[in-house]
This record gives structure tokens, sequence and C-alpha cells, in this order.
């Protein structure tokens, strides 16, 4: 009785599977999503990266960015967060405070 019991447990527990549904076929383009990702968003300079390119390879101490500007500044093992915004420049520094990077994320 016990195995039966222990059966019927693992049967209920078992993966079921389903065909997928069938969509018809369109020929229009996909629509395009709200959310972007990281690399989208550098592509398309949401952030305005493209003015500050000339900064890679300057010291982050000789750089200027205007004070009601959305800058994020992340020198190595700072801790980010990760939330997306591809409004926001990220200035990425190596350890000497050299920029190596801007990034819209």
């Amino acid at each position: 009785m016990m195995a039966l019991c222990a059966a019927l447990a693992l049967v209920a527990c078992g993966q079921t599977t389903t065909p997928p549904a069938e969509t018809p076929a369109t020929t229009e383009a996909p629509a395009a999503t709200a959310a972007t990702t990281p690399a989208e968003a550098t592509a398309q300079d949401a952030c305005g990266a493209a003015q500050y390119a000339a900064l890679v390879g300057t010291n982050i101490a000789a750089a200027s960015f205007p004070a009601d500007s959305n800058i994020r500044i992340i020198q190595p093992n700072t801790p980010v967060t990760q939330d997306f915004r591809a409004d926001r420049l990220n200035v990425l520094t190596d350890a000497s405070g050299v920029i190596t990077s801007l990034e819209c994320y």
C-alpha cells in the first residue's frame, strides 16, 4: 500500500508536456519593446556617451561633467546597483583613475 502511495505521488509530481500553441504567421516586424539591453542602449547612445568619448584615456580627476547630469563613476571594486537606466552614463575607470570606457546602462 505504501509503495502504491509513493508511486502515485511521483506520478502526480511528474513533468507534463503540452504541445506549443500554434501562432499565425505574420509578415510584420515584431513591435519594439520598452526595455533595452545594456548593449543596445550603448549602441543607441541613450546617455550621450559619444560627447564624452575624448575623455577615454584621461584621468577622472581632470574630467568635468555637468552638475545636473545623470553620471555614475565606477572604479574597480566599487559596488553598484544592478538597476538598468539607459539614460545614465557610467564612467568606468581603472585602479589609477584613468577612464577606460563610457557606457549607457
